[in-house]
């Protein structure tokens, strides 16, 4: 096995990097960028903490992170499991990096950033979901800004519903719990009981 432990041995073997690659990238949110965020259902969020790194989905309506302005992004901390790992990392290192997903779109957008918690409560009210506030926003301050070309969704035939797994092919929540814990939790009454669970604690 041949390591590549330089920069200068792996910029020998890729070279330099394309104008296109270098120009797309800004330190604000350009009008462009922002439809692509205002696009979006789905962001993934990558922290990091002393206990190593971490990298996360959030999901909601279309256009959830909000740009407050060309340089603030705010995205609201939904209901989940109250592990809470990325809000953690976040109070001990504040660099984030997060992965726009738009649906049936090719690109996607990265945005690099510093990010704090805010429990303002009116904030918190100004993205109340049927009728509930998050507990927390997480307001980035963005540092760099650019798109990703299609190639890996591409590659992936990502959107082609021919390529989507059936759910049933796969273990479910209830059993990998159960099969983890030795029976502890999940099992049947687990997954019989997650949809009612998850639509009365969906926000």
């Amino acid at each position: 096995m041949t390591i590549i432990r330089t920069v200068e041995e792996l910029e020998a073997l890729y070279g330099q990097a394309g104008e296109t690659s270098l120009a797309k990238e800004v330190d604000y949110i350009a009008p462009e960028y922002r439809a692509y965020i205002e696009a979006s259902p789905f962001v993934i969020v990558a922290t990091a903490g002393p206990e190593g790194l971490d990298c996360s989905p959030r999901g909601d309506r279309t256009g959830f992170v909000r740009v407050h302005d060309e340089r603030t992004l705010m995205l609201p901390d939904r209901r989940g499991n109250n592990r809470v790992d990325t809000l953690r990392n976040i109070v001990r290192d504040p660099r984030v990096g997060l992965l726009f997903v738009i649906p049936g779109s090719g690109n996607t957008l990265r945005v690099n950033g510093r990010a704090h918690l805010e429990t303002d409560p009116a904030l918190l009210d100004s993205f109340l979901m049927e009728g509930k506030a998050p507990r927390s926003v997480m307001v980035i301050a963005v540092d760099s800004v650019y798109f990703q070309c299609a190639r890996a969704i591409a590659r992936a035939d990502l959107w082609n519903p021919a390529l989507h797994v059936d759910p049933k092919t796969l273990p479910t929540a209830g059993q990998i719990l159960a099969a983890l814990s030795k029976g502890r939790v999940g099992g049947e009454s687990y997954d019989r009981e997650w949809p009612e669970r998850s639509r009365a604690t969906m926000w």
